[in-house]
């Protein structure tokens, strides 16, 4: 393990933001993260693993480091079930791939989520009417402050939508080194009720659909409607769609019956945050090398030398243009480094 000095962090998110940080370094263990936690001349620490839910508008004046630690094990199994320990920076879609590849459903529809599998419980990451809550049994966490590890259940980790412990209280005092989840072996619970899976698989003439074809359907649904990372800088979902209460909602649809939504509650509901931009006019608007992706008002991409102020000043021109035409407040899903 050496540590480095002034690194690009360019290749190390996905948004393709070129910023610097001081000092870098990658852990490939537990035990080599513990050792870089308890460096004292690295005062400070900035933790980075599959850079796909950040976005980072300044130089890190710290020690980066970069979680890389891999491995499966399937840690328990019974005649329906296993539980899969998979460490923390495994590719969760390289992941996903591998357990349908077993046989093993309940991750077929967030196929295609880039991002490492240790920063999943942070945002409860999810696609097409699955979240990670769904299947997640526990994790692994190491103390920044005393570098004592730490199980913590499902209950311990609050998941809310996009939202967990991590985010919140936790935020900035662990290191998830480990995921558990626990995977279907034979009848698996199939969901294909949510977006377009069904017409996909429709138009793949698949009507008995197994956990695979589920998979390849989001994943050209994804591919369909989502710029490709290696492609152009972007982050996947850059907002949360808002969850508003039924009063809100009634008053909403009176003024917009055509808006989608989804019903969360019997007094919330769910309205789509790129339906509200593409309403607002900046789908497929572009500002500099800032810009909204033509296909997807969700997504802001980064047209090669966008700088991330420049991208977070465009995402809080969206929120005003949003809060101001529907008195919704969408916020960022994504972590913004300031």
């Amino acid at each position: 393990m050496t540590v480095q000095q002034n690194i690009s962090l360019k290749k190390y998110n996905t948004f393709d933001i070129d910023v610097n940080a001081k000092f870098f370094c990658e852990v490939n263990t537990v035990s080599e993260l513990r050792e870089v936690l308890q460096m004292k001349e690295y005062a400070d620490k900035f933790i980075i693993s599959g850079g796909s839910n950040m976005l980072l508008t300044k130089n890190i004046d710290a020690l980066v480091v970069h979680i890389h630690i891999k491995g499966k094990e399937v840690i328990s199994e019974t005649e329906d079930h296993i539980h899969l320990k998979v460490m923390a920076g495994e590719n969760w879609h390289e992941m996903v791939l591998s357990t349908l590849e077993r046989g093993y459903g309940g991750l077929e529809n967030m196929s295609l989520i880039p991002g490492n599998t240790g920063t999943a419980p942070i945002q409860n990451i999810g696609a097409y009417g699955v979240e990670l809550k769904d299947v997640f049994v526990s994790c692994e966490a190491m103390n920044i402050g005393t570098q004592e590890m730490r199980n913590f259940t499902k209950e311990d980790c609050q998941f809310g939508y996009r939202d967990s412990y991590f985010k919140n209280e936790g935020n900035g005092k662990y290191i998830i080194t480990s995921v558990t989840l626990e995977l279907s072996k034979r009848n698996h619970s199939l969901n294909t009720s949510y977006g377009a899976i069904k017409t996909e698989l429709e138009q793949q003439g698949i009507t008995v659909p197994s956990i695979k074809a589920i998979s390849n359907a989001v994943i050209a649904i994804r591919q369909s409607k989502l710029p490709d990372p290696a492609i152009i800088g972007n982050s996947g979902s850059f907002f949360k769609n808002p969850v508003v209460s039924r009063v809100a909602f009634e008053q909403f649809q009176k003024n917009y019956p055509e808006a989608p939504f989804y019903k969360v509650s019997e007094d919330s509901y769910k309205i789509p945050a790129g339906w509200l931009i593409e309403q607002c006019g900046f789908k497929g608007k572009r500002f500099g090398d800032a810009g909204v992706h033509h296909k997807q008002a969700l997504v802001l991409v980064n047209y090669g030398k966008a700088s991330g102020q420049e991208i977070l000043n465009l995402a809080n021109t969206i929120i005003r243009a949003v809060k101001e035409k529907f008195s919704i407040q969408i916020k960022p899903e994504v972590n913004i480094i300031k």
